[in-house]
């Protein structure tokens, strides 16, 4: 079959195959679902991974904020479960469904970070950067969403990698349906990202003046390598900044793989459930972590309140935890 809108697009664009970007896109949510339902997110092992975190100082601002960002979580959580349930051909809405999915983390992460440090920030970019600061670095997070590179300099991810690794040797080319395989796929997408993050800033580098004053075209020189090094020590790679590329390449850069070409209608609808229950144990995992960061009690008023208040169809016991 000819797919002239295809035949468009790589004429004029730097164009992923439509069959690799859903590849991955299906194969790494599918293997976050799989490991998402291991032992270690049943409730008495997420409290246990939180028993050693100690109630801040009372602080209402950051507290209030920690409420509002989960609200938010909450809402984009209610938003994808209805695209889930509601929709009797979900290619429509597949690429929204994303968009929630993506909201739900990134909102579930600025609570986090506001039951930590209270800080808030304008930008997705600098979120991922105090994500990384304020929550990974303090092991706070259960895997597979610690998963993390802390520097993007060749030989660190190398090393950061094969620690990761061991002997595993699968990959994202495959649909997972093992624990080894969807490991395997994480690892993948995680050096994946991090091959991307590079590019990015090697790409900015390239376009400073202190770069042009080298005088040269690429990283062979040591100075240049020096140059490019000193960024990329200070760059990361988290599950925030995977989420923000995997909602990117849906929503943005790869336009048309999730509803073009090839039927695939039933790994469409897999992903979709994927998409909602790993938000929904992301999302378990963070309320335990908040209730027990936050003023002794207020958490479970906002339980209460939004019981009470909240329009959405959405049940908020999820979020309901005993601290």
């Amino acid at each position: 079959m000819t797919q002239w809108l295809l035949n468009r697009l790589f004429e004029v664009k730097n164009q992923t195959e439509p069959r690799f970007a859903f590849q991955a896109t299906v194969n790494w949510m599918r293997a976050l679902a799989i490991l998402v339902s291991s032992d270690l997110f049943k409730d008495e092992n997420i409290r246990d991974h939180y028993k050693s975190i100690e109630r801040r100082k009372i602080n209402r601002s950051a507290d209030t904020l920690a409420f509002e960002n989960m609200m938010m979580a909450f809402h984009s959580q209610a938003s994808l479960a209805r695209l889930v349930k509601d929709t009797t051909h979900q290619y429509d809405v597949c690429r929204s469904a994303i968009v929630s999915w993506y909201y739900s983390t990134y909102f579930t992460c600025s609570a986090m970070i506001a039951a930590t440090s209270g800080s808030k920030q304008e930008t997705h970019t600098n979120t991922a950067k105090v994500w990384q600061s304020d929550i990974v670095n303090f092991r706070l997070l259960i895997p597979p969403f610690s998963l993390n590179l802390n520097s993007l300099v060749e030989k660190s991810v190398d090393l950061q990698m094969s620690i990761y690794r061991q002997s595993n040797t699968y990959d994202l080319s495959s649909y997972p349906s093992t624990s080894d395989e969807a490991w395997g796929a994480l690892f993948s997408y995680l050096k994946g990202t991090g091959d991307y993050e590079r590019l990015r800033i090697e790409r900015k580098i390239k376009d400073s003046r202190e770069y042009k004053k080298l005088g040269v075209s690429d990283f062979r020189k040591k100075a240049a390598r020096k140059l490019r090094d000193t960024q990329l020590e200070k760059n990361t790679v988290n599950y925030l900044n995977q989420a923000f590329r995997y909602r990117g390449k849906a929503n943005y850069r790869d336009s048309i793989f999730l509803s073009y070409g090839v039927d695939n209608s039933e790994k469409i609808k897999i992903l979709m459930q994927d998409l909602e229950k790993v938000s929904y144990v992301f999302q378990r995992m963070a309320a335990h972590y908040i209730a027990a960061r936050v003023e002794k009690g207020s958490w479970s008023e906002f339980i209460l309140d939004l019981e009470k208040s909240s329009r959405l169809s959405l049940k908020v016991n999820y979020l309901a935890v005993e601290i």
